[in-house]
């Protein structure tokens, strides 16, 4: 992508969506980590499915410690990965309550060493929640830096480097949320609906289909 487009193609993203949201539900800095912790090779509707049980039973550290490990199971078990995410999400917990007070820590550092908690991870809840201009590289924000030329990269590190130094600032917090739905619902993997993408002129993916 030329350097020139990158403006155009943000500020239409931007115009669709001013102020784009997560898709998992949350309302706690606690309940984003959560969220993220569980969505991992699962998708944001499981995920919601899941946590819509629950957090109005337990949505705080101590709460879920109380619950034990079987508890939380029974509340997450339509998720994959259930039984190794729980066991994560539970000793996340007691370092929560531990060594951060029962808070989501606010430093890259002490967000990467809870259990199941990796750069992705971190980078959403530093973005999501305290409003950071981290980029969280998923497989659509792979897919979507490296098919339009935004950010090419053969590793997600890679591309979110790439993306930390091509992102005008002015869309820098938001930015990750606009790659994200782009990927999801037009940039798809297989298929992409370029004859409905509202940014295919900046982009550098050729041919466009139709659909």
């Amino acid at each position: 992508m030329k350097r020139e487009y990158i403006e155009p193609f943000f500020a239409t993203l931007a115009a669709a969506n001013p102020h784009p949201q997560s898709e998992l539900e949350y309302t706690t800095v606690f309940e984003l980590l959560a969220a993220v912790l569980l969505s991992a090779q699962a998708t944001d509707v499981g995920v919601n499915k899941a946590t819509r049980k629950l957090f109005p039973v337990a949505n705080t550290p101590q709460a879920i410690l109380a619950l034990g490990l079987e508890g939380l199971e029974a509340h997450i078990k339509t998720i994959g990965l259930f039984r190794s995410k729980a066991k994560h999400l539970m000793e996340t917990c007691r370092i929560l309550v531990e060594r951060h007070g029962g808070e989501v820590p606010r430093s890259r550092e002490a967000l990467e060493a809870l259990p199941g908690v990796g750069r992705k991870t971190a980078n959403v809840v530093l973005n999501v929640a305290f409003g950071e201009p981290t980029m969280a590289v998923d497989t659509h924000i792979f897919r979507v830096g490296n098919r339009t030329g935004l950010a090419p990269g053969k590793t997600p590190l890679a591309v979110e480097q790439q993306l930390m130094k091509r992102v005008p600032a002015a869309y820098a917090v938001d930015s990750h949320h606009w790659l994200i739905l782009l990927g999801r619902y037009v940039c798809l993997a297989r298929k992409p609906q370029c004859h409905r993408c509202s940014v295919a002129a900046y982009c550098d993916f050729k041919p466009k289909t139709t659909g």
